[in-house]
């Protein structure tokens, strides 16, 4: 039978054309198990989830027009823990597979290339391959709830939709930001990426939050931002102070009642122009709250929706050959697609399991690499009544998660840190 084959969706076109020889957009989500994890039957768990997720087990191909991706029949490979997350993802591996599976004493990882899925899809994917896992290795059986489905049924349309598409507004709402401060420091010339995960009790970091009367998210964000704006304060003369703004991807999916597996999520630059006085933490709150609310609209997000899809319908664009239409999304990702913010703070939220996986499943972690300018990122989940805050860099310098986790302490929030520092 002929493999399968799914067109990008409106996300992830921009992807394979403007990755770099040591960069790609990827990201990681694990899980620690209460036992060591059994790698062969990890494996047989991952072939198990083929059938009925049809859009991962896939690899990049390039045609004359677009790159696309297809489905691979190749049999999974898990591998040993060797270096720190998030290695390169060559263009050669990727076109043999967009899917890395490790696993590493009680811990159980999954890396994807993001054309295939963002982190919400992703996590949609770890739980069920953590459940597939947990029956073959005790034999429980697990109700198909909290994002579990069954296996023996065959994948839904929905899954496999690009809903970009189907939610594109009619009028675009362009984005005419200024460029935000982006930090610097010694790349590691090995391509070394710090990761430094800072683990919270959800109860004291919601409290925090709702000291300030704002979420979680607009939280981390705004003491992400303060910390970003002491460092510009001390490091550059004011005349070449710029905006600090934090780059929050909000999910659609429960925005427009979507059940896609694919990419279905937008990012927000939300901060200040520290330019124009002074802010205090309360006032950051304020404002990256006040902005979340207001952009994160259906009617606005259609419009944003509509940007990004209007020149994948252009006739011109659409008959550019690939060797063409790279060059030219290289060219606007570079003016556009990382000028408006400093780095992610990307929160997948609160994640359930059925309760009968609870007792084995002792916690999780989200990890998106590091961007092609922005040198550190941010990413968060919770489960289990704790969060792990992981932060990663492509630079040697700690100053950023420093000042970012002795802020939560202060604010009265106890932080435990781990690190991967060598």
């Amino acid at each position: 039978m002929r493999p399968q084959w799914f067109r990008l969706d409106n996300a992830a076109l921009i992807f394979p054309a403007v990755m770099r020889r040591g960069w790609n957009n990827a990201f990681r989500l694990s899980a620690t198990l209460s036992e060591p994890v059994d790698p062969a039957l990890l494996r047989q768990a991952a072939e198990d989830l083929r059938a009925r997720f049809p859009s991962f087990f896939v690899r990049l191909r390039w045609g004359f027009f677009w790159y696309y991706l297809e489905q691979t029949e190749a049999p999974v490979t898990v591998r040993e823990e060797y270096a720190y997350p998030l290695t390169h993802m060559s263009r050669r591996e990727l076109g043999e597979s967009c899917l890395r599976f490790f696993c590493y004493g009680n811990r159980l990882a999954v890396e994807f290339f993001h054309s295939v899925t963002d982190g919400s899809g992703g996590m949609v994917f770890l739980k069920n391959l953590c459940a597939r896992y947990l029956t073959l290795r005790f034999g429980i059986s697990v109700p198909a709830e909290d994002g579990i489905v069954a296996l023996s049924d065959p994948p839904q349309p929905e899954e496999l939709e690009d809903s970009f598409l189907r939610h594109c507004g009619q009028r675009p709402l362009r984005s005419t930001l200024s460029a935000a401060v982006h930090l610097r420091g010694t790349v590691e010339p090995d391509g070394f990426r710090h990761l430094v995960c800072g683990t919270v009790e959800t109860a004291a970091l919601r409290a925090a939050a709702q000291g300030f009367g704002v979420s979680v998210t607009a939280f981390l964000a705004a003491v992400m931002a303060e910390a970003i704006i002491a460092m510009q304060r001390e490091r550059t003369p004011l005349r070449a102070w710029r905006p600090v703004r934090i780059t929050v991807p909000v999910d659609l999916r429960r925005l427009y009642g979507s059940a896609t597996l694919r990419n279905f999520a937008l990012t927000l630059d939300v901060g200040v122009d520290p330019r124009l006085g002074d802010y205090d933490l309360p006032a950051l709150c304020r404002q990256i709250s006040h902005q979340l609310k207001a952009e994160a609209v259906p009617q606005k997000l259609s419009g944003r929706i509509a940007e990004n899809v209007n020149p994948q319908r252009n006739p011109i664009l659409r008959a550019m050959p690939l060797f063409i239409k790279t060059p030219v999304m290289r060219m606007v990702y570079a003016a556009r697609g990382e000028k408006g913010g400093c780095l992610n703070v990307s929160n997948l939220g609160e994640t359930a399991l059925p309760e009968v996986m609870r007792a084995y499943v002792r916690r999780f972690d989200f990890v998106v690499g590091v961007q092609l300018t922005y040198p550190n990122n941010c990413s968060v989940v919770s489960y289990g009544g704790a969060t792990r805050i992981n932060m990663i860099r492509s630079i040697r310098q700690s100053e950023l998660e420093r000042r970012f986790f002795s802020r939560l302490v202060e604010l009265g929030v106890p932080v435990e840190i781990e690190s991967n520092r060598r």
